[in-house]
Formats: C-alpha cells, sequence, structure tokens
C-alpha cells in the first residue's frame, strides 16, 4: 500500500465533510490476509477477514482470490464494512 501523493489538511478536511474515508486505513480497522493497492481508502471500523472463507468473488472495490483479498487501487470502502 502506498499513494501517488500526500493529501493535505484541506483535503482531509474536505474528504471527512463529503462522507469520504481519507487515504490510508482507518481506526479500529481489522486486515487479515489482504493486498491493499495504492490510493486505497478503507474507513473506520472497517473488517476485511474473509469471515465466510470466500474462494473466489469479483466485488466493486475488492476482489477475493484463493481466499487473499485484493482492494483496488484507488479503492473506497466505507466505515463499518464487513467482510
Amino acid at each position: 500500500m502506498g499513494a501517488d501523493s500526500y493529501q493535505t489538511i484541506e483535503d482531509i478536511e474536505e474528504d471527512h465533510k463529503g462522507g469520504s474515508p481519507i487515504v490510508g486505513i482507518g481506526k479500529n480497522t481489522v486486515i487479515e490476509n489482504a493486498i491493499i493497492d495504492k490510493n486505497a481508502r478503507i474507513g473506520e471500523d472497517v473488517q476485511l477477514i474473509n469471515k465466510d472463507n470466500v474462494k473466489e468473488l469479483i466485488g466493486k472495490y475488492f476482489e477475493v482470490r484463493d481466499n487473499i483479498i485484493v482492494v483496488y487501487k484507488n479503492a473506497i470502502i466505507p466505515s463499518g464494512t464487513t467482510f
């Protein structure tokens, strides 16, 4: 995981007003067995743990390949998401 650029304080405040997570991983988030591509925005209280042991899945912001979660580049995972 990384980012192409840093967010300014103004960018962070604007994202917060619009309800979008900032670039990075939010507080109280648990991620297991995953690859996170750059510029991903993962909100607070997210659980990406593949709790149902899904082997293959293609979703809007991430996919699962051989039980590994792959979060797409520039993906936005809203706060409270559980998978």
